[in-house]
């Protein structure tokens, strides 16, 4: 498979070049940046047991009758130049590569695995999304700023289920399964389809290779409720920056965004006798 892909060998998987590798030991070596500091909420990360590329951690609290989420997101465009010896090579890259016998890393590890990764204990810069939810899963206010944020432990799947099982979920993320359950239900009414089609990883035995399926947990998605809505979210301010600027563009010439003059406020867009198309009367 490696050959096929154009791949590295599994022992020189971690092999970068060397100026990328000179760059990255100098951002590994540059502390977090002068931001918000929010190493006073208690974080957790949940990923597959082992994991060490740590780019996701989570808090949930609930507030009156719904939910706030903090969501961080490892911030590497604060730190990683663009343009530069790392930048360049993860685009070549394009992805971390996931394969039986190991992986082929998108950044060299003293990064993701390192200096970059949301480890526990370890102050890093991060995109930090606060969400409100309500009662009925609907997001009421969104914010994201960078920030500094300290992760207080690394959780795997299979323990988050257990805990939540035995009735002792981890404090910081207590609210999980009930804003999970209303967020599948809100997108199910929307229309999605959810296969939740088993894991499929490919282990190494004695006999030779062997296909392992793992059957998802409740918190399997459950979690994965929490990063659509961050990323819905996201969707929804980038969508809102796009209108403004266009918005912004077409009166810098003199038009509205439906492309009718500026100057003629009583002629009306798509058919209405005013224009809304700037959000308000035209």
């Amino acid at each position: 498979m490696r050959a096929e892909l154009g791949l590295p060998p599994a022992a020189d998987s971690d092999q970068f070049p060397a100026d990328v590798l000179a760059e990255a030991q100098k951002i590994a070596s540059t502390g977090p940046g002068d931001v918000e500091d929010a190493t006073q909420l208690p974080f957790v990360t949940i990923d597959p047991a082992g994991a060490r590329d740590l780019d996701q951690a989570v808090f949930l609290e609930r507030v009156g009758a719904g939910f706030r989420v903090h969501y961080a997101i490892a911030d590497l465009g604060s730190v990683i130049p663009p343009g530069g010896a790392v930048d360049a090579e993860a685009r070549r890259r394009g992805q971390t590569i996931y394969l039986p016998d190991g992986r082929v890393p998108l950044h060299p590890p003293v990064l993701s695995e390192g200096a970059l990764s949301l480890l526990p204990d370890e102050v890093r810069g991060a995109a930090l999304w606060t969400i409100d939810v309500d009662e009925h899963g609907a997001t009421t206010r969104v914010d994201v700023r960078r920030a500094l944020v300290r992760s207080t432990a690394q959780l795997d799947y299979e323990g988050v289920q257990a805990g939540f099982d035995a009735g002792t979920p981890h404090p910081s993320i207590e609210p999980l399964a009930d804003l999970g359950r209303l967020r599948r239900a809100v997108r199910v009414e929307l229309g999605a389809v959810e296969l939740a089609l088993p894991e499929q990883e490919v282990v190494m035995t004695d006999s030779g290779w062997r296909v392992h399926m793992r059957q998802r947990t409740d918190v399997d998605g459950w979690n994965a409720e929490i990063s659509l809505l961050t990323g819905m979210a996201a969707a929804q301010l980038m969508l809102g920056g796009r209108d403004r600027s266009a918005a912004y563009l077409a009166a810098e010439r003199g038009r509205r965004p439906c492309g009718l003059p500026a100057d003629r406020p009583g002629l009306g867009c798509a058919g209405r006798r005013r224009c809304h198309c700037l959000g308000g009367p035209g």
